[in-house]
């Protein structure tokens, strides 16, 4: 039995309100937004402190099984377990899952953090004291929700309204609130007593099971199956496919939190934000003296109160007034950011058309488990892109039926192999990779390799890679 907390990060989700830079296969916890850390590895900072936590557990998804564990790995943060999702099955499901693990390898006793791992908070003093009221409090048999004392009338959150004072700090929670209309939430901020409901929870590992027990019994016995049918790959732990998909597609709020008597609210001034629209984004931002928030490459002129992004193109932004401009390497957004709550139905909008349904799904750049790629140009026959390679890490050992490869070294050293042959490249030294050959590339190197990969054939798509030795586990 651990008497320390047991951290579980929640990193499958798959928003799309931070559009173009947030996609289906980019989400947001894994895009550097602000600083130098993403949003995941913040939240796994946050649970660093070996003398309280356990090392945390990560529920997520096939696609991102190879994001988490190089993210951790560039933080030095060892994970207990990566746990991977065969599908989306909402919070509840995920969070039954780490509830049997945690209960079969800690003990029932064992208090678990529940984590999303898409928010940004300030992990200052207030914070910490919260934690620890948070802990007893689970101690005591309670299941405790952080509720973040809200600074304006916000529509986007569900809200929770505190009962009776409990002994340590908590409080009962009388009722949550669903996502109000701006009156409501206003009414509530004015009444006092309420809280933005943070998606953060603390509990024993034996009281959620017993709850889910009593009010979702379905969904823990999905989770039970879908562990016992779990099979090890690599560092990886796949949830049973059959057994997971038995589970209702339910919130754990709906599921529990709204059902159980014994829910308990820790009051928690703290900065905090989930991040879920550029307005979020700028209002956490440096502003200069004119209220402008901007990274990446700009100029702005007679502008005030905006967010300006650009991954790529230089932005020339004049005459203006509180509006978000975010640019990726293939999309520009332009709106409002007392708007950009909406930013999801543009999506939708996008995603409806067939020609621009790939911008909602696949960013320009992909991360790959041994670095990535970014697509440069396309145009008939032809394709360029930038590769860049880890130290020490190698892409599989491939070959294609459609298509040759010209690879230009731009920084660092690379290691071809090419069928028998093994060629070490340097700055500005390029090799040819006929069309069927077998072939390797690897960053032998101290520091990140970068080349430009020209393909040329009659089909360029990711589905012409027949590997041959992937030391990623990958068919």
């Amino acid at each position: 039995m651990t008497h320390k907390i047991v951290p579980v990060v929640m990193a499958g989700g798959k928003g799309t309100r931070l559009w173009p830079l947030s996609r289906a296969t980019a989400a947001k916890q894994f895009i550097r937004l602000i600083g130098d850390k993403t949003l995941f590895q913040g939240t796994l900072d946050r649970v660093a402190d070996t003398q309280t936590y356990e090392p945390p557990l990560v529920i997520t998804n096939d696609e991102f099984r190879f994001l988490v564990a190089e993210q951790a790995r560039e933080l030095g943060v060892p994970l207990s377990g990566i746990v991977l999702e065969p599908e989306a099955r909402n919070t509840a499901a995920a969070i039954a899952v780490a509830a049997v693990i945690i209960g079969r390898d800690f003990g029932d006793h064992a208090v678990i953090q529940i984590l999303p791992s898409d928010h940004e908070i300030l992990a200052d003093e207030t914070y910490t004291r919260c934690v620890e009221t948070a802990a007893e409090t689970a101690r005591q048999g309670k299941i405790v929700t952080f509720g973040i004392t809200p600074t304006e009338p916000a529509t986007g959150y569900g809200y929770i309204e505190m009962g009776k004072a409990l002994p340590g700090g908590a409080h009962t929670v009388k009722r949550f609130v669903e996502k109000p209309k701006l009156e409501d939430a206003q009414k509530m901020l004015e009444a006092g007593g309420h809280f933005w409901n943070s998606g953060m929870f603390m509990c024993t590992a034996g009281q959620m099971l017993a709850e889910l027990r009593e009010h979702a019994p379905e969904v823990l016995a999905a989770a039970e199956e879908a562990v016992t049918e779990a099979t090890t790959d690599l560092d990886f732990v796949r949830l049973g496919a059959a057994g997971f998909a038995k589970s209702p597609s339910i919130s754990i709020d709906y599921a529990v939190m709204e059902k159980a008597p014994n829910v308990a609210v820790v009051p928690s001034p703290i900065t905090w934000s989930d991040l879920g629209s550029w307005d979020a984004i700028w209002k956490l931002g440096n502003a200069d003296a004119d209220g402008n928030v901007v990274a990446g490459n700009a100029t702005l002129v007679n502008t005030r109160n905006s967010l300006v992004m650009s991954r790529h193109a230089h932005l020339a932004v004049q005459g203006m007034d509180g509006v978000a401009v975010i640019a990726s390497e293939d999309a520009v957004y332009v709106g409002r950011l007392d708007e950009s709550q909406e930013v999801g139905n543009l999506v939708k909008t996008l995603a409806a058309k067939k020609q621009t349904a790939h911008l909602t799904e696949n960013h320009p750049t992909s991360l790959r488990p041994w670095g990535g790629y970014t697509s440069v140009l396309n145009g008939e026959r032809f394709q360029v892109k930038r590769l860049f390679v880890h130290p020490g890490k190698k892409l599989s050992l491939q070959k294609h039926y459609h298509r040759s490869e010209h690879w230009i070294c731009v920084k660092g050293t690379a290691e071809v192999t090419i069928d028998d042959k093994v060629t070490i490249l340097h700055e500005n030294e390029s090799i040819y990779i006929p069309q069927g050959a077998v072939h390797r590339l690897g960053n032998p190197g101290k520091i990140l390799l970068e080349m430009i990969e020209i393909q040329t054939g009659s089909y360029l798509g990711e589905d012409d890679i027949i590997r041959i030795v992937d030391e990623f586990g990958r068919s």
